[in-house]
């Protein structure tokens, strides 16, 4: 039967060596909230999750949830919106979105994306307002014209495939508010409000559309999908054959009749509490595992070890992955800590996908965002070649004796040692000298060699690793003025040993 046949060719597709290599995307949620462009931002997600209030969603810190967060009366974003946009339907911001559409340079974001070291570009193509970034022929029976008239998705795919990078599309396949309005509160809502009636095939046309017109690299589902495993074995086995390099994400969970049951009372508290232990155990959001994916997606959250699976960390660059106005420059990521969570995902097998969450009114690149961009592309310009295409090594992380964090990465031959903070170990008879034991590496032989920045810097092997003597690392390691640095050493003919730090 086709279905049997399609969950065959579906279970033996390799995820490909374009998407390990990576190592950095660039996300994409833009839609019609970006004109309001507001959410609260006193909780984080981890707060929203481990919540066991019935109505936690409702101060949701996603712009993206901000039609959501309107059906909660009381709510941060209800009051907000009384006092700026008084009693104006949520529908209303498509046209504030389609008119910034006018200065919209979609050249100028692949570029910027480039720069920055990304490797692929992901779009939310449509998110849970229904809200579609392309002209579709797919006629939403509850909302006439309810998307752009311009083709973003198209115009954006031909601009980043022009600069060099894939390009993939986001489809919210759970949720669609256009068919379901229903107030979310919680997980369990969440699952209850998986459309039904001509949901179903309407999202799995707008899917085949979105392929058939794009090829896109990656297609990144959100919360479930509306049809049940065998229809979806059917989906997955088609776009594989047309897009053959093409992957999948892991949230793609299909449909089924137990999901109605959570509109039982115990059941629900029951799925609440489960959800809100789990978030607290992986900090963040890991969704449930599906019947198939080519990579996890970590939501705000990260991996302890090294992961056999290929992955994904997604994250917002405030708390936020739409724009949000109300952000404070204390709610972004620091410097410091962007560079070192591209470093620990790559260093545990993954990818960072970090969002860009661009201005409604004006299609314009928030300039607290743009200047992350800028942070990593001065960063992966130097530093690049210890991120890109490399696989996770024997571990994935130490500390030297001296409290220095590394990072661990490898390609054919070369171990990269990705340190944070300058060494300040000195040795006396050199006062412009650095010294640092590299815990649980050898030197396998002569030909073994240490270099910062392409230069070659003596070392000496110990029983605790290899003593590197270094010049002062920071100054050659881009920065923004910010405390510490990320700097590399590569070793080059070296063996993982048993050492470790003292």
């Amino acid at each position: 039967m086709a279905s049997e046949s399609s969950r065959h060719i579906v279970k033996r597709h390799p995820c490909p060596a374009w998407w390990t290599d990576a190592k950095l995307g660039i996300f994409i949620h833009w839609t019609p909230s970006s004109v309001a462009g507001w959410a609260p931002t006193d909780r984080t997600l981890v707060d929203i999750l481990t919540s066991t209030a019935p109505d936690a969603f409702a101060e949701m810190p996603y712009t993206e949830w901000y039609q959501n967060s309107l059906r909660f009366p009381d709510s941060s974003v209800s009051r907000h919106h009384r006092d700026v946009w008084g009693n104006r339907p949520y529908e209303e911001f498509a046209d504030g979105f389609r008119a910034g559409l006018d200065q919209w340079d979609p050249d100028g974001w692949a570029r910027r994306f480039a720069t920055a070291g990304a490797r692929y570009v992901v779009l939310v193509a449509k998110h849970h307002d229904g809200f579609c970034l392309w002209p579709s022929e797919v006629a939403n029976p509850n909302r006439d014209g309810w998307h752009t008239g311009r083709d973003v998705v198209g115009e954006l795919g031909e601009a980043v495939r022009g600069a060099g990078l894939r390009f993939g599309v986001y489809y919210s396949g759970g949720l669609d508010w256009t068919f379901d309005d229903r107030p979310l509160g919680n997980f369990a809502d969440t699952a209850v409000a998986v459309p039904r009636g001509a949901y179903p095939a309407y999202a799995e046309a707008q899917v085949r559309e979105l392929v058939t017109r794009y090829r896109p690299d990656v297609l990144w589902n959100d919360i479930a999908w509306p049809q049940p495993q065998r229809e979806l074995w059917d989906l997955l086995a088609w776009y594989y054959a047309t897009v053959p390099d093409g992957v999948v994400n892991d949230r793609f969970l299909a449909w089924s009749p137990a999901f109605a049951a959570l509109r039982l009372g115990p059941v629900r508290r029951a799925v609440v509490g489960l959800g809100a232990r789990a978030a607290r155990r992986q900090d963040g959001l890991v969704p449930p595992t599906p019947a198939h994916y080519d990579f996890r997606t970590s939501e705000y959250s990260s991996f302890a070890e090294v992961q056999r699976r290929p992955w994904e960390c997604v994250r917002g660059i405030d708390r936020s992955f739409g724009y949000n106005r109300a952000s404070d420059p204390g709610k972004f990521i620091g410097h410091d800590e962007l560079v070192g969570l591209l470093v620990d995902v790559t260093a545990k097998g993954g990818n960072l996908l970090l969002n860009v969450g661009p201005r409604g009114e004006d299609a314009a690149i928030p300039e607290e965002q743009a200047r992350r961009l800028d942070w990593l592309a001065r960063w992966m310009g130097a530093h690049g070649e210890a991120v890109a295409a490399t696989r996770p090594w024997v571990r994935a992380s130490a500390t030297t004796r001296g409290g220095t964090e590394v990072r661990f990465t490898a390609r054919d031959d070369t171990i990269w040692c990705v340190l944070h903070r300058t060494p300040d170990g000195r040795d006396g008879t050199d006062p412009g000298a650095s010294v640092i034991t590299i815990p649980g590496v050898r030197p396998r032989g002569d030909r073994s060699t240490a270099r910062v920045g392409g230069v070659p810097v003596p070392f000496t092997a110990t029983t605790g690793g290899v003593e590197l003597r270094l010049t002062d690392l920071r100054e050659r390691t881009p920065g923004d003025g910010a405390d510490g640095a990320w700097s590399v050493v590569a070793l080059e003919g070296f063996d993982a040993s048993d050492a470790r730090a003292a």
